[in-house]
């Protein structure tokens, strides 16, 4: 086993252990950390068996092979990406709504407490 591949696969183990120690102290959800997970099981793989890596490179047309590592790196993160701009557009959507909810509460609060303010309806 040569030099750079031991540090791939402990960089891919110690990225795997960061995941999962996140998900146990509930700093990541366990929603978002399945693409997580998958990204560094997937550079384990192509970390351990370098004729994986050699072979998918080679059918992708990619004459150096760890810039595969790279490429699957591009992608997961861009995935990542995409599914954590979803998540936020979701969240700032429900936040528009309860602020708004809570604007009419405001508003039926006042009105309760001084019923001269009120509009006639």
């Amino acid at each position: 086993m040569e030099v750079i591949q031991a540090v791939a696969i402990a960089g891919s183990l110690a990225f795997l252990g960061l995941i999962l120690d996140l998900v146990r102290r509930r700093t990541l959800a366990a929603e978002y950390s399945l693409i997580w997970l998958v990204c560094g099981v997937a550079l384990l793989v192509l970390s351990i068996w370098r004729s994986v890596l050699h072979a998918l490179a080679a059918w992708l047309g990619i004459f150096y092979p760890p810039t595969l590592l790279l490429l699957v790196l591009v992608g997961f993160v861009c995935v990542g990406a995409l599914l954590f701009t979803v998540a936020l557009s979701r969240h700032r959507a429900k936040l528009d709504r309860l602020t708004e909810e809570v604007a009419l509460l405001n508003a039926r609060l006042r009105e309760d407490r001084d019923p001269s303010r009120a509009d006639k309806r």
